[in-house]
């Protein structure tokens, strides 16, 4: 194997590249990540010491494992929009009830961070729509096929043998245009 036939560093880097923004175009990306993103400061910030010199402060509520909880869900439903952007409305909605419920119950919503991103990667989440696929330089010179408005009149009328023999198209309602009645019905 000679070094001109191995692919290079670049190449590969651009491949990776390309094939990541593939998959980030097929989901609700920005949205799963600000709603993951919500969720750290949810869990951190109750249980974290802030320490100013010798003097430690901690910022823990009463509902300490609610926000652990809270947080959690957040992180999940976030991955959830990622790996199963099928569920993105679902998980939108509960990661802005979720986010909503912070407020109340980790530090006004860790101070918050939590709480914007929360209500921010949720709205993406459930706002995001698939795009559609690309047509091919096949399917583009396909013609358009028309649409038909009105009553559909059929090409090659019945013959004018009688009553009967034009296949249902002289049926005598006064619909039929070879019956020569122009939409009138008769009256005996």
């Amino acid at each position: 194997m000679s070094a001109d036939t191995r692919p290079r560093l670049i190449e590969t880097i651009g491949h990776k590249r390309l094939s990541f923004r593939e998959w980030r175009g097929h989901r609700p990306f920005w949205g799963g990540m600000l709603t993951l993103l919500a969720g750290i400061p949810i869990m951190y910030i109750p249980y974290a010491n802030l320490t100013i010199g010798s003097l430690t402060v901690r910022m823990a509520t009463t509902a300490g494992a609610g926000s652990l909880i809270i947080g959690v869900l957040l992180v999940v439903l976030g991955l959830t929009m990622w790996f199963q952007p099928a569920s993105r409305v679902f998980a939108g909605v509960a990661a802005i009830l979720l986010s909503l419920v912070s407020l109340v119950v980790s530090n006004f919503g860790a101070f918050l961070i939590g709480f914007l991103l929360g209500l921010i990667g949720g709205a993406l989440g459930v706002s995001w729509a698939p795009g559609k696929a690309e047509r091919s330089g096949d399917d583009a010179e396909e013609p358009a096929r028309k649409a038909v408005a009105g009553p559909v009149v059929a090409t090659h009328p019945a013959p004018a043998d009688g009553p009967g023999f034009g296949n249902g198209l002289d049926d005598l309602s006064g619909t039929s245009p070879t019956n020569g009645t122009n939409g009138r019905h008769r009256a005996g």
